[in-house]
């Protein structure tokens, strides 16, 4: 029997790597404490793109050459990729598997049965069915059902997103500290895949195909994403998650027996009512407000509260907040405050110094720092502070 040594090239080497990365990731995703649901979807989507990755790697270190036996052994099954990172997404977003995930899953579990069933083809016929109609047929319909997977599995992924942001602003003012922006870098290393595929799958179209070791740069990305995706989702295994049922739609007013005034509501009025209790009371402060938690402090109903700060105000709470948040700041710099901008910013309820940023911004026109410079510069003319101190 001839002696087989397998090649360890830079290739392997990366990708086994990279496959070993994968799935101690995928252990550690799969035994964390919180969050369980969404980060057993993602150690899930991990051994997926290790599966993906080891047909590449034993491929370059010659095994195939040696042990054809091994042609259709079921390591990768693509189409179960897509489905998993919505489970993930669909889960850190509302802390349930999405519906009907069975039929989500179903495609790749089609693939992955089709691949054992190949795989149990005996001797020469299977070698046969490999560059024969798989190669024709089964192969080229199943890159295309990839990509149509990836495409559609990244749109899916990006409306739980925008639903997941525009609950989180109409019903925190800390909503920086939940897992719409880390949604957002999973659905951004998604559409980085999807792009990277379809490059190669079009290379392919065009010159007729290209061999094994010229898709080495396509399964280096995929490596990097499954890295990436391991690394990053591990440190944010422990997102906190908000109380769901806060996110549901605010509650209408409940109906009135008495007859109602045929004139709407003035909601500007109203609106500037409850930010100057919330203003005075200084509720903007609690790191944590919540719509719910607000409407509770002034004694109105939710639904009444969000609509006169949508209808009223024409922002979301977060924005409503975070604007009372960025007057405190701007009062404490016109005070003469000269300690660190981020440590005020905190002080003043601020969950990031991202939301930091952009609420004063948008609230004054300048950043944090350009403001303090304009209120401590003694040239600045003070008839501007204090028309600025006039709008808070």
């Amino acid at each position: 029997m001839m002696d087989w040594r397998p090649y360890f090239g830079w290739r392997t080497a990366l990708l086994c790597v990279a496959i070993l990365q994968c799935l101690l990731l995928a252990v550690a995703l799969a035994r964390s404490a919180r969050n369980q649901v969404a980060n057993r979807f993602l150690a899930a989507a991990l051994i997926v793109i290790a599966g993906m990755l080891t047909p590449y790697a034993i491929g370059f270190a010659g095994a195939y050459d040696r042990f054809r036996w091994l042609t259709f052994a079921p390591f990768a099954v693509p189409l179960a990729f897509g489905p998993l990172l919505y489970g993930y997404a669909h889960a850190l977003a509302d802390g349930t598997s999405p519906s009907r995930i069975r039929g989500h899953l179903l495609p790749g579990v089609v693939q992955f049965a089709y691949f054992i069933l190949c795989f149990m083809i005996p001797g020469d016929a299977k070698w046969s069915w490999y560059t024969g109609g798989h190669r024709a047929w089964i192969a080229p319909m199943f890159d295309v059902l990839g990509l149509v997977s990836l495409a559609a599995y990244a749109y899916a992924i990006g409306r739980v997103l925008k639903r997941q942001r525009m609950k989180l602003a109409d019903h925190r003012s800390d909503d920086d500290r939940f897992s719409a922006r880390w949604l957002g870098r999973v659905l951004a290393v998604l559409l980085a895949g999807l792009a990277a595929e379809a490059g190669f799958w079009l290379w392919a179209l065009v010159v007729g195909g290209i061999d094994f070791f010229q898709e080495t740069g396509m399964y280096l990305a995929l490596a990097v994403v499954g890295v990436y995706l391991g690394v990053a989702g591990w440190r944010q295994a422990a997102l906190p998650m908000p109380l769901i049922a806060e996110l549901e739609p605010a509650l209408l007013e409940p109906l009135s027996i008495a007859p109602q005034p045929a004139r709407a509501p003035d909601w500007s009025t109203i609106a500037e009512q409850f930010a100057e209790r919330t203003r005075q009371a200084g509720w903007w402060r609690e790191p944590e407000l919540s719509l719910a938690r607000l409407s509770r402090l002034l004694g109105v109903n939710s639904g009444r509260l969000s609509r006169a700060i949508n209808l009223g105000l024409g922002i979301n709470f977060s924005n409503f907040v975070n604007g009372l948040r960025a007057e405190g700041v701007a009062r404490a710099l016109e005070a003469g405050a000269d300690g660190d901008l981020l440590g005020l910013a905190f002080d003043m309820g601020f969950a990031s110094k991202a939301s930091f940023n952009r609420a004063f911004k948008a609230r004054f026109g300048v950043s944090p720092s350009q403001f303090r410079r304009r209120v401590s510069d003694p040239a600045f003319p003070r008839a501007d502070t204090e028309m600025r101190r006039a709008a808070l």
